[in-house]
């Protein structure tokens, strides 16, 4: 199953995200008081639970958030997901719109955590159905008509 491990945001874009408990999803804009809201097609980062326990399992020493992303989700590998993919997460609808990212500078994320996992594994998202999620709701992917797929 494809669940919410953590929702992260913060104030500056390059800063290491907090965890929060919930958070309020705008449609057509991102995290309300997030540093990535606004409207471009980079308004909701998510980062696979897996591939930080991968880097937790190397020795490295990071909270969620650490790399910047907004969602921990668990269940699924997420750089895998095509551009255009539909995912439910608690009451919104995102759709992916990046897989990974290019690191112009080495940014505070780099120089507190050693490296970052977001330019390969991690993934954006724009919000087409905005509300609330919360630590430990479920994902689920939809097809183009909005079907459940099987995982």
């Amino acid at each position: 199953m494809c669940k919410v491990l953590a929702v992260c945001t913060s104030k500056h874009k390059g800063t290491l995200k907090v965890e929060v408990d919930e958070a309020n999803f705008i449609e057509e804009f991102g995290i309300e008081g997030d540093a990535h809201a606004g409207k471009w097609h980079r308004q909701v980062s998510l980062l696979a639970f897996e591939k930080i326990d991968e880097f937790r399992k190397k020795g490295g020493d990071v909270d969620f958030g650490a790399f910047g992303e907004n969602l921990v989700i668990e269940g699924i590998e997420l750089n895998k997901l095509p551009v255009g993919q539909r995912l439910e997460v608690g009451e919104t609808l995102l759709e992916v719109t990046q897989i990974g990212k290019e690191c112009h500078d080495k940014c505070a994320i780099y120089y507190q955590v050693g490296e970052c996992i977001m330019p390969k594994n991690g993934i954006f998202t724009r919000v087409l159905r905005g509300g609330k999620v919360k630590v430990g709701d479920k994902c689920t992917l939809l097809d183009s008509e909005k079907k459940v797929f099987t995982l």
